[in-house]
């Protein structure tokens, strides 16, 4: 069984209409930009907020590894934290919270149900994404199951880094995936994630000869992917697959991570990559880029 570390409600940018986003935990990629860092890890992690803190030692006087300590810059970890939970559990203001919850199927799907009615009248649904989902293809494929019966879009957010026989089950189970594709050049995906992309660009082939509906998330980020090289040779991958996407979404790049990797007592561009939003000028010539090859592009999800 996966961990899930965050359910998001009235989702407008996980696929098409109002949908309940379920995050998996773990990922195989370490993508420097990334915005949920808690998702990296397949077991659970603490997270700490200072501002949060009252300064109560509730914590640290029910830790049984006795890893706490309160210092004038906040509770310390001392390293040996079992993810056990009690500190978060006692903790009275939430400055400390686990992220990653084992879930049984029948109240994961109460929380699902809870939106129903505006998921079902925006022709919205369930996107599953992390962390990287096909990392748990079968527990993911359960959930996919059951949303099934219960009729609900089903959309899996993915960087496709899996086996073509993982990609395949999946899709038997899903109305759409969201894919990301973040730089066509496989050394440069290597620098930045710590994987080729090989396997990407395959399985990205694989869902357009199979026709089965996927849109392209690229997280577009100046001095990154941005540049025209680039975005052309992305273009031109997808404007010859057999199957084009339906959509292609340019995300514009935001240093969220840098509060969560805060939280989790990690650094963000520990190597202080160069990155930044692409200004209007370049995200005007990305537009045409993509739309002179034919694909149907917008900013944002």
């Amino acid at each position: 069984m996966a961990l899930i570390f965050d359910i998001k409600r009235f989702a407008i940018n996980d696929g098409p209409g109002i949908r309940t986003t379920l995050f998996m935990k773990g990922c195989p990629l370490r993508c420097v930009w990334c915005h949920n860092p808690e998702g990296f890890d397949e077991k659970p992690v603490k997270m700490y907020t200072k501002k949060k803190c009252i300064g109560c030692k509730t914590c640290v006087e029910v830790c049984p590894q006795k890893n706490l300590v309160l210092t004038t810059e906040g509770i310390k970890d001392l390293g040996h934290c079992t993810a056990c939970g009690k500190c978060t559990n006692e903790c009275p203001t939430l400055a400390l919270e686990m992220a990653g919850k084992e879930w049984k199927m029948e109240d994961l799907m109460a929380e699902v149900e809870k939106e129903r009615q505006v998921m079902e009248e925006s022709g919205g649904g369930v996107t599953i994404c992390g962390g990287e989902p096909l990392m748990h293809t079968d527990y993911l494929c359960e959930v996919l199951n059951e949303l099934g019966k219960r009729g609900f879009h089903r959309t899996v957010d993915t960087t496709l880094f899996a086996s073509p026989e993982k990609v395949k089950k999946v899709a038997e189970r899903c109305e759409l995936f969201l894919v990301d594709l973040k730089l066509m050049d496989s050394a440069k995906h290597r620098f930045y994630t710590q994987v080729g992309n090989e396997q990407i660009l395959s399985n990205i082939r694989l869902l357009s000869e199979i026709g089965h509906p996927f849109w392209i998330r690229i997280p577009f980020i100046a001095g990154v992917n941005a540049d025209e090289e680039n975005l052309t040779a992305s273009a031109e991958f997808l404007a010859t697959l057999p199957t084009k996407p339906q959509m292609v979404n340019l995300l514009v790049y935001h240093d969220v991570g840098i509060g969560k990797h805060a939280r989790l007592g990690t650094t963000y561009n520990p190597d202080n990559i160069e990155m930044e939003a692409p200004s209007e000028e370049m995200q005007q010539k990305a537009l045409d880029i993509m739309q002179a090859h034919g694909l149907n592009t917008k900013i944002g999800g």
